[in-house]
């Protein structure tokens, strides 16, 4: 777990370092995704991150995103404790990270109006990797950028396990949105 954390972190310098000057990358450490699991007529199972951390290469459209999985908040305590314990493991699991290529970015044709990009990468939640391709609105912001979207994920293609017992009240795909400004 030390090592894939110190392994993301030097994919972050690597991507500072590999590049002329610092101007071209846009990082926050106050990202926001949220995740959508409910199902009609039960009860609510959604919960927030405010602390995501995510940075662009603007001169390559190289991509890194990184959640710690504690950091998600729920309305009621003890499905926290039980997303946290039961589901995600996250004394093992800690993190969850995107990491990829913007196709096609340029970041001199961004303007204020939001324009869709195609992110392709590695989505690793649970320990379990994937490959993934995500929709990103981009669009000017003060001192930076404003990056928007949303996707689904299978919590069985991250080897997460819902238990029989509360299965239906859990949907099949998850809704993770996300939303990062992106300062210099």
């Amino acid at each position: 777990m030390k090592k894939s954390f110190l392994n993301f972190f030097i994919v972050l310098l690597t991507i500072l370092i590999n590049t002329d000057g610092f101007a071209q990358k846009v990082i926050t450490k106050t990202g926001t995704i949220k995740f959508q699991a409910t199902m009609p007529t039960y009860e609510e199972v959604a919960a927030e991150n405010k602390s995501v951390s995510a940075i662009l290469d603007q001169s390559t459209g190289d991509f890194a995103a990184l959640a710690l999985i504690k950091g998600f908040r729920f309305k009621v305590a003890l499905m926290e404790e039980h997303f946290n314990e039961n589901y995600m493991e996250s004394e093992k699991f800690s993190k969850a990270t995107l990491k990829g290529k913007l196709e096609d970015f340029d970041s001199s044709k961004i303007t204020n109006t939001p324009k869709n990009f195609t992110l392709k990468g590695d989505l690793t939640i649970h320990g379990k990797t994937k490959p993934i391709t995500v929709s990103i609105k981009i669009s000017k912001a003060a001192n930076g950028l404003s990056t928007v979207g949303s996707f689904e994920v299978k919590p069985e293609d991250f080897d997460i396990e819902i238990p029989n017992l509360v299965r239906k009240k859990i949907a099949d795909k998850i809704k993770i949105s996300y939303n990062f400004l992106l300062v210099k």
